[in-house]
């Protein structure tokens, strides 16, 4: 895409309607952000929530997609990504983040049934107290106002994105590629597999996402085998999450 060279023309001699940013965001969130779309869709929440009035403010998932402004500036620099996977990516960062907090309404089949036939409405709030204390009421039932929009039979459950949290925590910057292999190990593993496989490779000093992988897949295929080093009372859980090797080459893969 061509850069716009145009530039900004500049603020009208007019009235215009300011936005609350917290100064907390530039002391304190800013200096973490280091992904642009995710910092402009957080500024971009800003403003879409100061539109709003009342004590119950948060943003529907299906808005943001259909945001063209907001795709608009996500597209920027972007050519091999489509916005609505930039933005995707960008909604994952700022619930990592803790920047924004998920809610998901599930109806569709009872629990225990198949999931595919489930249909997800994302909502987001801001982290902020009145955005807590609003999340709270959506999910204890005590917002008359939402009686015809959130169904009697809808399951509500709050999501954050742990994996990604869990990965620049423990072994480095989170890029687009990635995020993508993270997406796909949290479809394929349990969480605790992932925890556990992510603490041996901080254990070794193994800090790279293909190392995380051998452990996965090895254990996907041989069994972890968890109990039965402590029946033989060779090793303990600690020692051997330690000792372990995913296999004798996977020392020298670097991801």
């Amino acid at each position: 895409m061509t850069p716009n060279t145009t530039g900004f023309i500049g603020f009208p001699d007019a009235k215009m309607k300011p936005v609350i940013v917290p100064d907390l965001f530039f002391s304190d969130l800013l200096p973490q952000i280091d992904d642009l779309p995710e910092l402009k869709l957080t500024l971009h929440c800003f403003w879409l929530l100061n539109e709003q009035s009342g004590d119950l403010r948060y943003i529907h998932g299906d808005h943001l997609r259909r945001d063209a402004v907001l795709l608009a500036g996500l597209n920027l620099n972007n050519d091999l990504r489509p916005p609505l996977a930039v933005l995707e990516d960008a909604l994952e960062r700022c619930v990592a983040r803790n920047t924004l907090l998920r809610l998901e309404i599930v109806t569709g089949p009872e629990p225990g049934a198949d999931d595919s036939a489930e249909t997800v409405e994302d909502w987001y709030f801001l982290n902020t107290v009145k955005g807590r204390q609003a999340l709270a009421m959506v999910r204890q039932g005590r917002v008359a106002e939402l009686q015809s929009v959130i169904p009697d039979e809808a399951r509500l459950r709050v999501k954050r994105s742990n994996i990604f949290q869990l990965y620049e925590q423990n072994i480095g910057v989170l890029t687009p590629l990635i995020a993508d292999q993270l997406r796909d190990m949290e479809k394929t593993y349990a969480p605790e597999w992932i925890a556990d496989a992510v603490e041996i490779a901080v254990s070794r000093n193994k800090r790279h996402l293909r190392y995380i992988q051998n452990i996965l897949r090895r254990w996907e295929t041989e069994g972890r085998d968890g109990d039965q080093y402590e029946e033989s009372g060779g090793h303990s859980t600690d020692s051997r999450r330690k000792n372990y090797k995913p296999d004798e080459y996977s020392d020298f893969i670097v991801g």
